[in-house]
C-alpha cells in the first residue's frame, strides 16, 4: 500500500504563489508517474500537472506558463509551484501516484486533498 501526504495549501491573494508538496511512502513499490489534480467547487476533477519518473511533464491548459511540477525520485516526492494565482485556481488539490508492486501490477493512489483558496 502507498500513502500520499500532501502539504502546502492555504489562502493566497490573486497574483500570489504557493508551493504544494506530496510525499509517497510505503514499501515494495516503485512510484511511476506522479501528479496533481484539482476539483473546483461544483466541478469535475481535472488534471493540473503530471510528471513521469524520467521527468517528462504534462500540464492542463489553464495552468501552462504559471505552474511548474517537479519531483525528487530519491524521496518519492512531487512538488507543484503555483505562480500568478487566479481566483479560478481555487480548488481542492489532490496528489496522485501510479505505483508498481513486485509483480509489476500497477495501481493508482490518491492523497486526501489540500485546499487552495485564491481570494483578496
Amino acid at each position: 500500500q502507498v500513502q500520499l501526504a500532501e502539504s502546502g495549501g492555504g489562502l493566497v491573494q490573486p497574483g500570489g504563489s504557493l508551493r504544494l508538496s506530496c510525499a509517497a511512502s510505503g514499501s515494495g513499490f516503485i512510484i511511476n508517474a506522479m501528479g496533481w489534480y484539482r476539483q473546483p467547487p461544483g466541478k469535475e476533477r481535472e488534471l493540473v500537472a503530471g510528471i513521469t519518473r524520467g521527468g517528462s511533464t504534462d500540464y492542463g491548459d489553464s495552468v501552462k506558463g504559471r505552474f511548474t511540477i517537479s519531483r525528487d525520485n530519491a524521496k518519492n516526492t512531487v512538488f507543484l509551484q503555483m505562480n500568478s494565482l487566479k481566483s479560478e485556481d481555487t480548488a481542492i488539490y489532490y496528489c496522485h501516484a501510479e505505483a508498481s508492486n513486485m509483480f509489476r501490477l500497477k495501481s493508482d493512489y490518491w492523497g486526501q486533498g489540500t485546499q487552495v483558496t485564491v481570494s483578496s
